[in-house]
């Protein structure tokens, strides 16, 4: 019996290296355009995970997040929205409605996704690992409200979560980028 728990301790804990070793570039997803976004071809690069809305009052965010991607993006760093219609209905829009909004109004150029859900019964799998500990080997946390930002080291690891009031811009996010 004790060598059946201990190889099926083994099994779970290989399993879960394996997963977190992975990180973040185990997951492709879908971009706004429809194509495939791979987080593999991200290697290399420090990466902001945020959701977004375009009904919310954290919406000018964007501006924030468009310009310090401008900034870094020449320094191996990405930001990656994914619209979520998690909270009161604030991104009720189709995937080419929110695309033209950014696009209009805040000029975004960095990698949109297509809407996804962020908490609940259909989270989205890459939401998943950010959230639970058990996947990311990190931290467990709950996405609180829209603009909830997750930072990703080089190696795909999840470093630290930044809550939704955070600007992007804040002094602990340049200091991680400048590292």
């Amino acid at each position: 019996m004790k060598k059946v728990f201990t190889i099926i301790a083994l099994s779970v804990f290989v399993a879960f290296t394996a997963i977190a070793q992975d990180g973040i570039h185990q997951f492709t997803v879908k971009a706004i355009d429809g194509t495939n976004f791979n987080f593999a071809d991200l290697k290399g690069k420090k990466v902001m995970v945020v959701n977004t809305a375009s009904k919310c009052g954290l919406t000018p965010q964007y501006e924030l997040l468009e310009a310090l991607y401008k900034e870094y993006q020449d320094q191996d760093f990405v930001i990656v929205g994914f619209p979520a219609n998690n909270f009161l209905k604030q991104e009720p829009g189709t995937d080419q409605e929110i695309k033209d909004f950014c696009s209009k109004n805040y000029g975004v150029t960095f990698p949109m996704m297509s809407k996804i859900s962020v908490k609940g019964d259909d989270m989205h799998p890459l939401y998943t690992w950010l959230t639970q500990k058990s996947e990311n080997g990190t931290i467990d946390s709950k996405v609180k409200w829209n603009f909830q930002k997750y930072l990703i080291d080089e190696n795909g690891k999840l470093i630290d979560v930044l809550s939704p009031r955070d600007k992007p811009n804040s002094e602990k996010v340049i200091s991680w980028l400048n590292k």
